[in-house]
C-alpha cells in the first residue's frame, strides 16, 4: 500500500519518489510479456528515431490485467498530488479522483491509444533524456517500474533525472533502483518552494549506458495518446 502523504513529501523535497511494488516472480512474468505480440499494438526501435538503443512496446486494450491493475492502483494516491501541485501554481484542481474518469477526457479529446509500455535494453543500450507527452492533456506524474535485478541481469543502465532551473544551472540526479521498485517523478515539470512562492521546473529523464546484460522495464503513464 502507498503512503500517499509520505509519497507526497517525497517528491516536493526530491522531485521523485522510490517505492518497493512488485516481487521478483511478478517482475519476472511481466518481462516475458516482450516477447509476446497479442498483449501489445506497437513496436518502437529507439535508434531509428534517434531516441537511445534499446526498444518499447506500447499495450494495446485491454490491458493485460495486472497492467491495469497496476495503472489504477497508482493513479489514486497520485491525483491529490498532482492537483495540489496546480493549487501551488496558482491553478485550480483539474484531476478526478478516478482513473477511469481521467481517461474519459482523454478520450473525449481524441487521445485514445494506451500508453503503458514495456522497454528491454542489452548492452550499450541506453534512452535519452526526454519528457512522455502524447497529446494536449497530460497527467503531470508517471512511474518507472524496475524488472529486472541490477545485481544479476545487467550492469550500468540507472534512471536518469535531470531538472532544469529557472536562472540557473541544471541538476541532474541518478536514481538507484532494485528490482520491483517504482520510481515516481515529474512528466514535464513540477513546482518548486522558492523565497516569493512557488515557481516551476522542467524535468527530464532517461537511462544511462547498460555495459553488460539485459535490462526490462514497465512505464506506467496516465494520459492516453492522441
Amino acid at each position: 500500500m502507498i503512503d500517499a502523504e509520505a509519497l507526497a513529501d517525497t517528491l516536493n523535497r526530491d522531485g521523485y519518489a522510490v517505492h518497493p511494488l512488485l516481487d521478483a516472480e511478478t517482475c519476472r512474468r511481466l518481462a516475458e510479456l516482450y516477447d509476446a505480440d497479442a498483449p501489445f499494438r506497437k513496436r518502437i526501435v529507439m535508434e531509428q528515431h534517434a531516441y537511445g538503443r534499446g526498444e518499447y512496446k506500447y499495450f494495446a486494450y485491454p490491458l493485460p490485467p495486472e497492467v491495469a491493475a497496476l495503472r489504477h492502483a497508482l493513479y489514486a494516491p497520485l491525483a491529490g498530488i498532482a492537483n495540489a501541485w496546480r493549487r501551488a501554481l496558482g491553478q485550480p484542481d483539474d484531476f478526478p479522483d478516478s482513473l477511469d474518469d481521467f481517461l474519459a477526457r482523454c478520450h473525449a479529446a481524441g487521445q485514445t491509444r494506451p500508453t503503458p509500455l514495456l522497454l528491454r535494453y542489452g548492452k550499450d543500450g541506453f534512452n535519452c533524456l526526454h519528457q512522455d507527452l502524447y497529446g494536449d492533456l497530460a497527467f503531470p506524474l508517471q512511474a518507472t517500474i524496475l524488472l529486472s535485478d541490477p545485481e544479476r541481469d545487467f550492469t550500468g543502465g540507472e534512471f536518469l533525472l535531470v531538472e532544469q532551473r529557472p536562472r540557473a544551472q541544471s541538476k541532474a540526479e541518478i536514481v538507484p533502483l532494485r528490482q520491483g521498485d517504482a520510481v515516481v517523478f515529474p512528466v514535464r515539470e513540477r513546482p518548486v518552494r522558492g523565497t516569493r512562492g512557488h515557481y516551476r521546473t522542467i524535468m527530464r529523464h532517461g537511462v544511462s549506458r547498460i555495459l553488460s546484460g539485459q535490462r526490462h522495464t514497465m512505464g506506467i503513464i496516465f494520459h492516453d495518446a492522441a
